[in-house]
């Protein structure tokens, strides 16, 4: 006779399965969607009347067969969490679509607006193995001589590893989002000298430029830009733009911006003097509402797509090195004086880079990141801490005020839609007479943080959901659903 030894999961899930309360539990994980790392809560929820103060429904943690509330984590990667960056990619696509189509407060009429879609891209730090192709689909002979398919390993890393400028790309990396927050700035220039005005005080007085941008890393490791600029009235979207703002003048004053843009960096210490711009390719494409164009919710489809996605696709992880104990400093502070780190001891890394399961490229890209970062001269760049993304510390994706509604704004109304929900739900169970005197609901809260995760019974559950939700998507996809 073969005895099976059961997994903590396994005992825990049928110790859960025997509770009379298996339902609350099962509803809990399914409201979270699949998500890998809730956060846990303990506290209360109490719906009042706001008339009487009487409690007419009262959630509290005490009363939960696990004790504690489950909530989305709302990580934006997908690497870290597909639910939640799903949930994340949707409210961007929405962002992105009002601002070139109008809605959720942004007026129809920016679709006559000159608009356009902007790739702004990284310059060369050596040669990499590349697949491109001519105008007419032909694919071209890389610089290694041969002809590259495009799931070949070998795209993106330098053809000659020893010339390659790991430092240079790793601080235009470091220098990305100064780059285009002075892109911006020279835009604006450009178009009052388009447009014959004085100042850049003029031009705001009689036009708005807004803008939505990503940012993506292309196979070598580098940023590039992408983003939708547009023309408005000076109070925003819902005034035109004077009408000698044209997309010619935006398209113009965009190329020339793109071309003269430099941020500049002195360490006489360690690099030297270093320029940095934006490579020679800046794609410029108007914005069409017509059909079989390049369409607003093209675009905006393509955009969300990038805003879940990190360094990680370029092969890199999507964690810090630095050790989690000391902060990368490889120290520890001491009444005495200092100390090494006894989990890292003295190296500040959490996982040493040589260790990493990763491309040579990408690992030389870290650990290039990871040196720069030791030099004072360049400690306000942060590098150890961010020498897994590359160098790189920006915002993925950002926006002017008035180019459309909010992250936070679509959030707000996601959870007041289900704070409606569950009111309207306790209204339900009220005596006739007090619903028809329309009563007042107010929600009192309080709640407190308790750590991250599942248990490993609540983990199958969730898996189980993942997996259903994942198999309704390809049903979905194939239109069987």
């Amino acid at each position: 006779m073969t005895s099976h030894a059961l997994t903590p999961g396994l005992r825990e899930l049928l110790a859960l399965a025997a509770d009379p309360d298996f339902p609350q539990v099962q509803q809990q994980i399914e409201r979270l969607g699949g998500c890998t790392a809730p956060v846990q809560l303990t506290g209360y929820c109490a719906t009042l009347n706001a008339d009487t103060g009487e409690a007419l429904h009262v959630f509290t943690t005490h009363d939960h067969p696990t004790s504690r509330l489950l909530v989305p984590c709302g990580n934006r990667r997908a690497s870290r969490c597909p639910a939640c960056s799903r949930v994340y990619a949707a409210d961007t696509y929405h962002l992105i679509k009002a601002g070139l189509s109008g809605g959720k407060g942004t007026p129809d009429t920016v679709e006559t607006h000159p608009r356009v879609f902007v790739t702004l891209t990284a310059p060369s730090y050596g040669a990499v193995h590349n697949h491109d192709k001519n105008s007419r689909g032909t694919r071209l002979t890389c610089k290694c001589g041969s002809r590259h398919t495009p799931d070949d390993p070998r795209l993106g890393t330098p053809v000659n590893p020893r010339t390659y400028d790991y430092a240079g790309a790793v601080l235009w990396n470091a220098h990305a989002s100064a780059l285009w927050a002075r892109f911006t700035t020279y835009l604006r220039r450009n178009v009052a000298c388009e447009l014959d005005l004085t100042s850049v005080a003029a031009l705001n007085r009689v036009l708005r430029i807004s803008f939505a941008k990503v940012a993506e890393y292309q196979k070598r490791g580098l940023i590039h830009y992408h983003a939708i600029i547009r023309f408005d009235g000076p109070e925003g979207g819902a005034e035109l733009p004077p009408a000698d703002a044209t997309t010619e003048v935006l398209t113009k004053a965009i190329q020339a911006a793109a071309k003269a843009v430099t941020v500049t960096l002195d360490d006489d210490a360690t690099v030297g003097r270093q320029v940095f711009r934006f490579g020679k390719r800046t794609d410029v494409r108007p914005l069409s509402a017509s059909p079989g164009q390049l369409t607003g919710r093209k675009v905006a489809g393509y955009v969300a797509k990038y805003v879940t996605k990190g360094a990680e696709d370029t092969g890199t992880i999507d964690r810090a090195v630095t050790c989690p104990h000391c902060k990368g400093r490889g120290f520890h502070t001491t009444p005495t004086g200092r100390a090494d780190c006894h989990q890292c001891e003295g190296t500040g890394e959490g996982v040493p880079v040589r260790h990493l399961a990763v491309q040579r490229h990408v690992r030389q890209m870290i650990r290039t990141a990871w040196d720069l970062g030791g030099s004072p001269s360049l400690a306000h760049l942060n590098l150890r801490k961010w020498a897994h993304m590359l160098g790189f510390r920006g915002h993925f994706s950002t926006k002017s005020r008035r180019y459309s509604t909010t992250l936070g704004a679509l959030r707000n109304t996601r959870r007041t839609w289900r704070t409606n929900a569950a009111h309207a739900r306790i209204l339900a169970q009220l005596p006739p007479t007090e619903r028809e005197h329309t009563t007042t609901l107010i929600t009192e809260s309080s709640w407190q943080y308790l750590g991250l995760g599942y248990t490993p019974g609540e983990h199958l559950l969730a898996e189980h959901v993942r997996h259903y939700k994942a198999h309704t998507l390809h049903l979905a996809t194939e239109g069987q659903g």
